[in-house]
């Protein structure tokens, strides 16, 4: 009898040592898919979040196109004296009207040669607009000139050229156009010559020569 119990003991000790490593495995994998909170991470879940880290943000659009800076070949140019009929062309206007078929920014003050000056015309203080203004297709900047400022020593003007510089020295100047005289004839000036900066009126450009 004692035998018999002994082979029966030894038939069940397999079965048992194969029922604990089956559950040692099952708490392994059950520890391995739970998520840092204690519990299962959801398939959807861990899905999501490896499809996050492998998506790449894609650049932002760049709007922020600028306006580019006038050019000479966008702007035809006029002179007419300002002033009563009759009277000396001491004031004179120009005006810049853009030409062509897209918009662009004017700024500081066009370089204006009257006859056999030494140099352009000097910028009338306090008259230049604090920023480039722009010119849609067919608008217009203005800007004075005062030929005399009431020096003694007086030339003979019989050709005027202007130029718009070289703004902010990102570039060469571009070379000088002729412009209509504002008179028949010639016209007087003298070293107190002075022109104003680009303007977006009329008023506001030639205010400023008109009372000096």
């Amino acid at each position: 009898m004692r035998t018999a119990a002994r082979r029966t003991r030894s038939t069940w000790k397999p079965y048992a040592v194969g029922a604990a490593v089956a559950a040692a495995l099952l708490a392994t994998t059950a520890c391995e898919g739970d998520s840092d909170e204690g519990g299962p991470v959801p398939p959807s879940a861990s899905a999501s979040q490896s499809q996050s880290r492998s998506q790449v943000t894609p650049p932002a659009p760049d709007d922020a196109v600028g306006t580019d800076l006038c050019a000479m070949k966008d702007l035809t140019f006029a002179a007419s004296k300002y002033g009563e009929r009759g009277e000396p062309a001491r004031h004179i206007m120009v005006v810049a009207t853009n030409e062509s078929d897209k918009e662009c920014e004017i700024q500081n003050a066009p370089e204006i040669m009257l006859g056999d000056a030494q140099g352009p015309a000097p910028v009338m203080e306090g008259t230049e607009a604090d920023e480039p203004f722009t010119l849609a297709p067919g608008e217009k900047a203005y800007a004075g000139v005062l030929a005399t400022g009431g020096n003694r020593d007086t030339y003979e003007v019989t050709f005027m050229t202007l130029t718009l510089g070289s703004p902010g020295g990102e570039a060469e100047a571009e070379e000088p156009v002729e412009l209509e005289m504002p008179t028949e004839g010639s016209f007087q000036a003298d070293d107190g010559q002075r022109v104003t900066g680009w303007q977006p009126t009329e008023g506001l450009a030639m205010r400023p020569v008109t009372q000096s």
